[in-house]
């Protein structure tokens, strides 16, 4: 009995992948509707983290973040990812807004010990970052009613990349202000989440 106690709060490279992408998955989802870089009918809301979360029901959108977080977990699960990247652009390509989400990963190899951490812990951490996100909208600066989005994915040099991907500079904000935002662990893999923008 006390062995099946423990397992439940044993946190494993797979799921600590799993708690990492669905984060990301409802971040950017979150971002691209609170910035209105898609429409708000594009989006419908769902319960997450003890949240009213906002997830696109765009067809084209769906699919193509579907395929990014599929390949980023695939890599996560290789300890390849160094962080990704929102970048938000208006006219001419300008960079306006780049949200960075650091990810360090520890070692767990040679026989360490599973990480144990509350799968609620986790949760409220989550929560916090997502309530913090929502929050800035109250300092950053509008942006124009056409904007595009890109994610980029920083990974090791050795990482397999599919021929679907591209190389990319890194899009940074000219003149930036820098948020540092808060952090969630999972003590496998530790996210840590900031935003640059481009003032008025």
């Amino acid at each position: 009995m006390a062995t099946a106690q423990a397992e439940k709060t044993i946190i494993t490279l797979r799921g600590s992948v799993a708690t990492v992408v669905e984060f990301f998955g409802y971040a950017v989802n979150s971002l691209l509707f609170q910035r209105g870089v898609y429409p708000a009918e594009a989006f419908s809301t769902v319960s997450k983290y003890k949240l009213q979360m906002t997830v696109t029901t765009d067809k084209g959108l769906k699919a193509y973040l579907g395929n990014v977080l599929q390949q980023l977990s695939e890599w996560l699960m290789r300890k390849m990812v160094q962080k990704l990247v929102l970048v938000i652009s208006g006219e001419n390509e300008e960079v306006l807004e780049r949200w960075v989400f650091n990810i360090q990963a520890d070692d767990i190899s040679g026989g360490a010990a599973p990480a144990e951490k509350s799968e609620e812990s986790v949760q409220r951490e989550i929560q916090a970052i997502i309530k913090q996100i929502t929050a800035t909208q109250t300092f950053l600066p509008l942006l124009p009613d056409y904007c595009t989005f890109d994610l980029l994915v920083y990974t090791n040099a050795d990482a397999d990349v599919p021929n679907a991907w591209e190389m990319s500079d890194p899009k940074l904000v000219v003149n930036a202000t820098n948020v540092k935002l808060r952090a969630f662990s999972t003590h496998i893999h530790k996210v840590d989440t900031s935003v640059s923008y481009r003032g008025e």
